[in-house]
């Protein structure tokens, strides 16, 4: 399946709207990767154990939100779009969005 942030799909026609999809993913933090960013936050540099956690979880999201779009036999999904959220202290929600199509072919 195609998904994409631009709104349309290059030398495709979008020829049916299905409706906007979802996928998202709560990730706690991991008490390992507080410590790491305690250090971190002393010496500077990237929080590596955090990019990795919010690199799974994007793409979790974005597996979910290809599902119901598949649910919905849509041939792609378009502007995509990502936000994130603090529910807890210590966990966060990554959701991505964006809009099922058909296409012409």
């Amino acid at each position: 399946m195609i998904y994409t942030t631009t709104e349309t799909v290059p030398n495709h026609e979008i020829t049916e709207i299905l409706e906007v999809v979802s996928g998202n993913v709560v990730q706690s933090k991991h008490v390992g990767r507080d410590i790491m960013a305690g250090l971190k936050g002393i010496v500077g540099g990237e929080l590596k154990g955090y990019t990795e956690m919010l690199t799974e979880a994007r793409s979790i999201a974005i597996k979910r939100l290809l599902s119901k779009a598949k649910e919905l036999g849509a041939d792609a999904v378009v502007g995509i779009r990502f936000t994130t959220s603090s529910i807890t202290e210590g966990s966060s929600e990554i959701l991505a969005f964006g809009t099922a199509v058909k296409l012409g072919r």
